[in-house]
């Protein structure tokens, strides 16, 4: 009922979306503010380029097909105007621009019979190359490419975690409850998340975020669940006690965890981005609500299935899978990879701690950008005739756009101060040489005037940030500037780019510093000890900072290009620090929780230090390894997405998770948790319970004196 009064009611109440002004961040934020202020009526507009396929250009021939092409444009309902064919400098193109009737929002959708017209022409002109190129042309590609990436995804993410889940459970109805529960998260979080969004706008990827969160977290509370329930039945207690005793246990484990990784998630709302706003509210949402049905839809369906939630059964996993009297922590695998850990937990220590150190060693070199239209896959027929485009018109590659609010009766002397700044940018080599007059683009009401610089460089190259700097600190000063009144800011790919990756850096120190602090405060009181809050936090920094590490030595480099089908842009995507940092940190805590519960409760029953690290690793060892077998798999499925955005998070997630789940839950975190000793448990007497664990034996105090 919940869920489908959420989803219903969300629907009915509609999403409200975030608008440019919501999305403003820097000078470039302010640029695209002053021209929408314009109003400008701007058509969606597509270029035909006419090129030869080796060799010189026919003019001749050319000039029939331009005509061609403007004959086959102009019949189109689709077609506003065409324009006369433009030469290239250097004679070797010819140039047909054609501006497209109707909503520019609802092009894309019918550039197809603009796209049908020039292939009429190329079938009918076999001796030249006749292309088209433009934003709705690319755009429907790249829809077309990305959509096939996530139809994909989409269709293996389920079967992948359904089919790990047989295998970890052995038990279809098993296997079954943790998907069903977190579909259900997902589905009422997207419906509650609608209904945020007339509170804190949405953006486009926010369903995205809820459905991966959504899956990830509903997926490891239910197994935290499940796993206990059926450890207590194979004690021999009936399957209500065993609910009852999941629900004390793993139960508390998932409201800690819910906690932890709402408090990391909201630290988004400090990066001042409506962007990460929005993710974060979806994010939260899809946390609670799994929470919530954690603690009662699925205690409630247990308690109904009864042993019928081992049915029916995989045979030869289920032999393998089924619960056992024997503790679980008697694995012979799981003690002999928690043995360095154990017995030599100072030099095990050192030794997986400079590893992880070494690994996250090149996060220190990292470069902030924005993919750009050189990271768009290259397969398409748009881009392709894009990159010859902007190699014979360098005018219509990277701009720069200067806006500029005109006070009144400053129009003459603010067109005048633009038109000299065209010029000179023309005889700038920063800039690209003017193709035709500067257009400037005046509002009807005459109080904002744009232009666009172009720049033949790359959009990340170096020389195109020199161009950016140049406009901004020189050139826009001593032409705009000089007019009273004007306020100027120049935008653009490169200026988003740059102001964005500012943000970023000035936003992260503060975000982590909020998501450490609360953290701490909130292990530190629900495990009563400030060490296991300190250290929580130093092996989640741990494995966020090895993450990183292995993002940039992966895609700021080449040598995974042929592995990965990408290319490198020298770079990590913006927006991936900070909002990797809070979902790892976020996803991190579940298991650790998890884990350090269990060592809990087992000092508690009396257990030397030594022995609980031991029986708390081991028994939980196969629901944090299945948990993280099902999120390294989904998240694996990004990496193989087209775009280098989503492979940077594919792999930056996968890893971390791997890392999580080895490295630091069955190295780093035994040993020292084992060389500490009945140290883990300190904490300020105000924040102590009645009972304290026992003292360590005797052997284990003079291990932890000696170093061992």
């Amino acid at each position: 009922m919940f869920v489908a009064v959420c989803f219903v009611g969300g629907n009915m109440a509609g999403t409200v979306e975030a608008s440019n002004s919501d999305q403003a961040i820097g000078e470039s934020g302010r640029a695209d503010v002053i021209v929408n202020d314009g109003k400008f009526d701007n058509p969606a507009t597509e270029s035909v380029l006419i090129t030869p396929l080796s060799g010189q250009l026919d003019r001749g021939a050319a000039d029939k097909a331009a005509a061609d092409v403007a004959a086959a444009m102009k019949a189109l309902p689709e077609v506003a105007s065409v324009s006369d064919p433009l030469p290239s400098h250097d004679g070797g193109a010819l140039l047909v621009r054609v501006t497209m009737s109707g909503d520019p929002e609802t092009a894309q959708e019918r550039v197809g019979k603009l796209l049908d017209a020039t292939a009429g022409v190329q079938k009918a002109h076999p001796e030249l190359r006749v292309e088209e190129t433009g934003g709705e042309s690319i755009g429907q590609a790249m829809d077309d490419t990305l959509g096939k990436d996530f139809q994909r995804a989409e269709f293996l993410s389920l079967p992948v975690t359904f089919a790990i889940l047989i295998v970890a459970f052995g038990a279809l109805i098993a296997a079954g409850v943790p998907v069903l529960l977190a579909l259900m998260s997902v589905a009422a979080a997207l419906g509650l998340s609608t209904l945020a969004s007339h509170l804190v706008p949405s953006t486009d990827t926010t369903a995205s975020v809820i459905l991966l969160i959504g899956m990830a977290v509903g997926v490891d509370y239910s197994l935290f669940y499940l796993r206990r329930e059926r450890e207590e039945r194979a004690k021999g207690r009936n399957h209500l006690d065993a609910v009852e005793i999941a629900a004390e246990t793993s139960g508390h484990a998932v409201v800690v965890s819910g906690i932890a990784v709402t408090i990391a998630m909201a630290g988004l709302f400090l990066a001042g981005d409506v962007v990460f706003s929005s993710l974060a509210v979806g994010s939260i949402l899809v946390v609670l609500v799994s929470v919530i049905g954690s603690l009662t839809v699925l205690p409630a369906l247990l308690s109904k299935l009864g042993r019928w939630i081992d049915r029916p059964r995989v045979p030869v996993l289920w032999r393998l899978t089924r619960p056992r009297a024997a503790a679980e922590g008697q694995s012979r695998v799981w003690s002999f990879i928690l043995r360095p850990a154990l017995r030599k937990p100072a030099i095990t220590l050192t030794v997986s701690v400079l590893a992880l150190l070494a690994l996250a060693a090149p996060a220190l070199t990292m470069r902030l950008s924005f993919p750009g239209m050189e990271d768009l896959p290259r397969t398409t027929p748009a881009m392709q005739a894009y990159d010859r485009l902007v190699k014979a018109y360098p005018s219509n590659g990277t701009v720069h756009t200067v806006a500029v609010r005109v006070p009144a009766g400053q129009l003459d002397a603010t067109k005048a101060a633009l038109a000299e700044l065209a010029n000179r940018a023309a005889a700038d080599p920063l800039f690209a040489p003017l193709d035709e007059a500067p257009d400037i683009e005046v509002s009807a009401d005459g109080t904002v005037a744009v232009l666009d610089v172009a720049t033949p460089f790359a959009g990340r190259s170096e020389q195109a940030k020199e161009s950016l700097t140049r406009l901004r600190e020189v050139m826009v000063p001593q032409t705009v500037g000089k007019v009273a009144g004007t306020d100027a800011a120049v935008g653009g790919f490169v200026g988003a780019d740059v102001d964005y990756a500012d943000h970023v850096k000035h936003k992260l120190p503060l975000v982590v510093g909020f998501v450490l602090v609360l953290t701490f405060l909130v292990m530190a009181f629900t495990f009563r000890s400030v060490v296991v809050a300190v250290t929580s936090i130093g092996l989640n920094l741990l494995s966020a900072g090895a993450s990183y590490g292995l993002v940039v030595l992966i895609f700021q480099g080449t040598w995974a290009e042929g592995i990965l089908g990408f290319k490198s842009m020298d770079a990590v995507v913006s927006w991936l620090p900070l909002f990797l940092f809070v979902v790892l940190f976020g996803l991190s805590m579940d298991y650790h929780v998890f884990v350090v519960s269990r060592i809990r409760e087992a000092v508690k029953q009396g257990m030397s230090t030594r022995d609980a690290v031991a029986h708390g690793i081991t028994g939980s060892a196969g629901v944090v390894t299945s948990a993280a077998i099902v999120m390294v798999a989904v998240f694996s499925i990004f990496a193989t997405l087209s775009t280098v955005d989503m492979k940077q998070l594919g792999v930056g997630l996968a890893a971390a998770i791997l890392l999580d789940a080895t490295i630091i839950r069955a190295v780093v975190l035994p040993s020292l948790m084992t060389m500490l000793g009945n140290a883990n448990w300190w904490a300020p007497r105000f924040m102590r319970r009645r009972e304290v664990p026992p003292a360590p034996p005797a052997h284990e105090r003079e291990l932890v004196g000696a170093g061992r």
